[in-house]
């Protein structure tokens, strides 16, 4: 192995003193912030267009029923299969009487020790009721949130009874608390960081949700007050997301009415761009299920799609998606089962989509058609609905949040995991992680084209600005430092942040140099000139500027660890035979964000390596299953990675002597002052 000098590697502020060096590759004409984000899109529109042939070749009932059949059992495989329906231990907490209607407080569990609050609005009038249930989209208040007491108020003046429960990281259940013991940042936040957890293990953020969704529904046909044959579903915005999949994947639903959510994923991709993490199902655009596919996958039953004109979720692309549903509706018989209101405004549960949703459910709950209109009336104040003695689930006693139930997963997960690595030969653990990261071997990757842009002289070496193509689509900047005279070693510099960051005079690079390196450093993908733009979230501290380009990658059930990784690799390539003479064994340098990547590079392909070095490199993805809020391991993580390997198994397929790793981190950028086991 290489001994190195001992480098300190300085990152940005060496960049700043970078002098007046201009090392900076691409131009405005390849509008390089937004690279990634187009190479999605056009990846996705590939998968578009054979969705839509798909369909238009559903012409029979019995073709629209194996795709019904097919969509549901993918899309339950990417939730990770369903838990045990373990005892509700369902209760009443509290009661209120109103104008017309009342109210009862319960408390129950989805899974053990997960508890769910919720609000049952109750006819005057004697049981037997309908039942809707009405998830609550991304406000902190959840159940307690005017609009939607307002909806479960006018279902139960109505004549339908409403459950109204908190979404996980809302209401009474927030998923994180501070040490004083109130609320942590809960919320599509609080979601993403949930789903980055359940990325690793296999599952998705959606899995909580969806399962959460039919055991309210469990809850709601147990009891005698409900009429267990007439069950509804109504939600807006997250609601909207999760009426969606529950009508999608539960039976019992007769008459659903998602609001505020509903439109196209080509139309979501290319207007707002991927949302929080339940909303980001694994493989969805590469397997074709669609919006629409939630529609046909309960059809021909009751359902009605609620817009707004003014809505940030495509108002164009929830048309297209009725149209779809309105014909294949058709087909099978019944295309006055699917509808769509659009009202004017803004993204919202307005007064016409309350009264539409509930004049739907009414038509097909109740047998009663009519018009109907919505009283003014106060609703309850979040103290009046809160259900728990402290107004936090995880204050009770025995409350489990998601990221333990994650952990447990993931301990359960951890001595298969063992034994697969001890058993499997070195290709076969390989072949397994180029099959979930989806990379490509070494042989099957393309040679780059490779154009100069430019150089810049210094002393005693010069740096040769480079534009490596490894595919189409993607441009790579990166810097070649060479000095004169014979072929030198050569060395892959992967900086996590920006080539330039250690490119300064006297800086680490400049080190190697000297010590008689040819140095080649490269901005991966989505990293230095082709980072994504942040968007207005202000995600970029939890989960890196790109987290949408991410999730676009997600969505296409492709991993930015396998599209760096294979970088890595061509440029590795690249630079053993750059130069006359024999190929050389190439020495690798990576930090941060990089440093992911380069290990998979390096043990799938460990021939191509001399040595291996990684700076602030994440210990093991266990770490980020096991902290609730971490920093920046969205890109980093791998669906279903930790069923198989984790990050220490990969260092073991590079040879002994080979790897050094400094400075290595935990889930949250802290410095780890010894690896965890």
């Amino acid at each position: 192995m290489l001994s190195y000098v001992l480098l300190t590697v300085l990152g940005s502020a060496i960049a700043a003193q970078a002098g007046t060096d201009d090392l900076k590759v691409l131009t405005d004409a390849d509008a390089a912030n937004t690279m990634m984000t187009a190479y999605l899109n056009g990846q996705a529109q590939f998968a578009f267009d054979r969705r839509a042939a798909e369909i238009e070749k559903l012409t029979t009932p019995e073709l629209i029923g194996e795709r019904q059949q097919a969509m549901r059992a993918f899309f339950i495989e990417q939730l990770g299969g369903w838990p045990e329906r373990a005892p509700l231990n369902a209760r009443i907490t509290g009661t209120l009487d109103a104008d017309g209607y009342r109210v009862e407080k319960v408390v129950f569990e989805s899974r053990p020790g997960l508890h769910v609050t919720a609000t049952m609005y109750l006819p005057l009038s004697a049981p037997p009721y309908p039942a809707v249930l009405v998830p609550c989209g991304h406000s902190r208040e959840a159940k307690a949130y005017e609009n939607y007491q307002r909806l479960s108020i006018l279902l139960a003046r109505n004549g339908l009874a409403a459950l109204c429960f908190d979404p996980i990281g809302q209401g009474e259940r927030f998923q994180t608390l501070k040490p004083d013991g109130k609320p942590g940042i809960g919320g599509t936040l609080e979601h993403t960081h949930v789903g980055t957890s359940c990325m690793l293990v296999g599952i998705n953020a959606a899995s909580y949700f969806v399962w959460d969704g039919i055991r309210a529904i469990d809850y709601l046909v147990s009891r005698p007050d409900v009429d267990a044959g007439r069950i509804g579903c109504a939600g807006q915005s997250g609601g909207g997301t999760q009426t969606s999949y529950f009508m999608a994947l539960d039976e019992r639903i007769v008459a659903a009415a998602p609001t505020c959510f509903l439109t196209s994923l080509p139309r979501l991709l290319a207007k707002l761009g991927p949302q929080d993490a339940e909303q980001n199902i694994y493989g969805a655009i590469a397997r074709g299920m669609g919006h629409g596919d939630y529609v046909l996958m309960r059809a021909p039953k009751p359902t009605l799609i609620g817009t707004k004109t003014g809505d940030f979720f495509s108002i164009e692309g929830s048309w297209e998606t009725y149209r779809e549903a309105k014909r294949l509706y058709n087909r099978l018989g019944f295309p006055e089962r699917v509808t769509l209101i659009e009202d004017d405004g803004p993204h919202g549960l307005s007064e016409s989509l309350r009264v539409g949703v509930v004049r739907w459910m009414r038509r097909w709950l109740l047998d009663i058609d009519d018009a109907i209109t919505e009283p003014q009336q106060p609703v309850h104040t979040e103290e009046e609905l809160r259900c728990t003695p402290d107004g936090q689930v995880l204050r009770m006693n025995g409350a489990r949040s998601v990221f333990e139930i994650n952990t447990e997963l993931e301990a359960k997960l951890a001595p298969k995991r063992r034994a697969f690595c001890q058993q499997a030969t070195p290709d076969e653990l390989r072949a397994k992680v180029c099959e979930l990261a989806g990379i490509l071997t070494l042989d099957a990757l393309p040679e780059p084209a490779v154009t100069e842009a430019g150089v810049v002289q210094r002393d005693g070496y010069r740096i040769r600005k480079l534009r490596i193509e490894p595919e189409a689509g993607i441009v790579l900047p990166a810097l070649m430092f060479e000095a004169d005279g014979e072929r030198r070693e050569a060395c892959l510099y992967l900086h996590g942040e920006d080539k330039t960051a250690d490119a300064a005079p006297g800086g680490p690079i400049e080190q190697l140099v000297r010590a008689g390196r040819q140095v080649l450093a490269v901005d991966l993908r989505g990293i230095g000139e082709t980072q994504g733009l942040e968007n207005t979230k202000g995600w970029a501290a939890h989960f890196g500027a790109d987290w949408q380009d991410v999730f676009r990658a997600y969505l296409l059930g492709q991993s930015y660890v396998g599209m760096r990784a294979e970088d890595a690799l061509v440029c590795a390539r690249f630079l053993a035979s750059a130069g006359d003479g024999p190929p050389r064994t190439v020495h690798l340098v990576a930090t941060d964000e990089a440093t992911v990547p380069a290990l998979h590079a390096a043990a799938l392909e460990p021939q191509l390596f001399a040595s291996v070095r990684l700076v602030r490199a994440l210990h093991t993805w266990v770490d980020v299953v096991r902290t609730p809020i971490t920093r920046n391991q969205l890109v980093n993580a791998i669906h279903g990675a930790l069923r198989y390997y984790d990050l220490p198994d990969l260092a073991n397929l590079v040879p002994t002597g080979k790897l050094t790793v400094d400075q290595p981190m935990d889930a949250t950028g802290q410095t780890l002052s010894a690896p965890r086991p």
